[in-house]
């Protein structure tokens, strides 16, 4: 397949292309600065706007997918929707945050008393484009929530998938490697099964 990743360069984004790669796919890495990607066998790196509608969309037309993995507040929904839609992609997948999933029914992560305000802005406005997403008619959206601890780890394989809630571990941690992560990402699509669905993804 041919997936374009916007936001190639962050930890997320760079892992994501690393195991869509590793599977035989090409990747088309989309990043403000082309010099931060490498340009390897399978990948071909393209200077790009998350924030530059008009350009963005000529950069992810002819793609089978396009991921999203551009913090929420560098980016914009509307903007990122509208590109992919103008550019005809069959499939809009957005690596997601932590702070929209319920540790009780109606009860997010991010409005619980312990969520550090430091992180509060950014999981607001993923939880906002979440919520845009779910309003979107035309669009084949996918949103993968990490859990709450997302971290440079080893990729393993073996993970648990959930829908709204929080993951959590035997030991009462919530996390998942940012390598695991790509391998569920990368298996939602080449088998969709979360299509217009936030999932998530941890140990």
């Amino acid at each position: 397949m041919n997936i374009a990743i916007i936001g190639a360069a962050g930890r997320a984004g760079s892992r994501i292309q690393a195991e869509l790669v590793r599977r035989g796919h090409h990747v088309t890495a989309i990043v403000r600065d082309p010099a931060k990607v490498a340009a390897t066998p399978g990948v071909t790196v393209k200077a790009g706007d998350a924030n530059d509608g008009a350009t963005l969309a000529p950069l992810l037309a002819g793609h089978d997918a396009v991921v999203s993995a551009v913090m929420f507040l560098m980016s914009d929904v509307e903007t990122l929707v509208g590109a992919v839609k103008r550019a005809g992609v069959p499939r809009y997948l957005v690596v997601g945050g932590a702070g929209s999933l319920e540790v009780a029914p109606g009860v997010r992560v991010l409005d619980t008393p312990q969520f550090p305000e430091a992180y509060k802005a950014e999981a607001t406005k993923g939880a906002e484009f979440l919520a845009r997403l779910k309003t979107e008619p035309d669009l084949n959206w996918t949103f993968l929530s990490p859990s709450a601890e997302f971290v440079l780890g080893a990729r393993t394989g073996v993970f648990r998938l959930g829908t709204d809630s929080l993951l959590v571990d035997g030991a009462g941690r919530s996390w998942i490697s940012y390598e695991d992560f790509a391998v569920a990402l990368a298996d939602e699509i080449e088998t969709p099964a979360h299509e217009r669905q936030r999932f998530t993804v941890g140990y």
